[in-house]
């Protein structure tokens, strides 16, 4: 699998990495999480991306990559210590959470610890990004990022404060693509790609049960991309190429519970970048169809 190294860090990661959310939130089991992150580990996978708040995730992944903690470079979140959606941004509790983290995860030191959607109102005071740095000066991280999206991810690429950028990057999410992401290509800002496969939204052809995917849902019947209706490998093929090709991303997490999902993403980007002319068309069809409205998804 391609390595690219991440801005301006001194990891060269994998073009793709490991989502931990779906591990957590669907609970899957300790032996799951290990056979899962053994065989993406052996696909050639070097990137573990996870969160206090998804769940159990930590845990089950630091059970599961605890002989082989030396082959990842492992990245986690912080901001959220009662569940996504109740923010606490103290730094007293930040520092408190990544150290939380560590003891999860079974490591003396994470390679990154990521502001997880800290509103623009709360970076802009400082002492959110002030606790992260702490934490980097106190030798538990070693680097510092921002995960999110709209003008919070752009003011964070402006302050200067952060080594990466995690921001939503999808044919169905390329808000970014004119906003933050050249921005941070400028600035050697390392670039994580999130949710690059838009949740496969289209993949049954029906509305999705789970409302989590139905803005993208909406979005993809708007844009009737022509690949959506090839068989489902060629489709998801097309959508992660088109995340990677982007010039300024480094990585792209994807998330899932099924093992055997590992060996096949990474079989598919053996074919290399999305065609310039396949790139061009989406991004065509991105302006012709894309109203406003439709922001980064968090």
């Amino acid at each position: 699998m391609e390595r690219r190294r991440l801005g301006r860090t001194d990891m060269d990661v994998s073009s793709l990495g490991f989502g931990g959310s779906e591990i957590g939130y669907e609970s899957v089991s300790q032996a799951t999480a290990t056979r899962l992150l053994n065989t993406a580990l052996d696909a050639g996978l070097n990137v573990i991306d996870t969160a206090e708040c998804y769940v159990d995730s930590e845990t089950l992944i630091g059970a599961a990559i605890r002989s082989r903690r030396h082959e990842v470079f492992l990245f986690t979140k912080c901001g959220h210590p009662r569940g996504f959606g109740a923010g606490d941004w103290r730094p007293a509790s930040l520092l408190k959470s990544i150290e939380r983290s560590l003891e999860r995860l079974h490591t003396d030191a994470v390679d990154l610890v990521q502001l997880h959607s800290c509103s623009e109102v709360e970076l802009r005071r400082g002492d959110a990004i002030g606790a992260l740095e702490t934490a980097r000066e106190r030798g538990m991280t070693r680097y510092i990022g921002y995960s999110g999206d709209g003008g919070a991810a752009r003011f964070a690429v402006e302050s200067g404060r952060f080594d990466t950028l995690q921001i939503s990057l999808s044919i169905a999410d390329q808000e970014a693509i004119d906003g933050a992401l050249p921005l941070a290509w400028r600035r050697g800002i390392g670039v994580i790609a999130k949710r690059p496969l838009a949740n496969t939204a289209w993949r049954t052809g029906k509305k999705p049960a789970s409302g989590y995917h139905h803005e993208y849902w909406r979005r993809l019947r708007a844009l009737d991309y022509d690949f959506l209706r090839a068989p489902l490998s060629e489709s998801v093929a097309t959508a992660l190429r088109f995340t990677l090709s982007l010039d300024g991303v480094h990585t792209a997490i994807v998330g899932t519970t099924n093992p055997e999902r590992w060996p096949q993403n990474a079989a598919l980007l053996d074919r290399g970048p999305l065609p310039k002319a396949e790139l061009d068309a989406i991004r065509r069809r991105w302006r012709a169809v894309a109203s406003a409205g439709w922001t980064g998804q968090t």
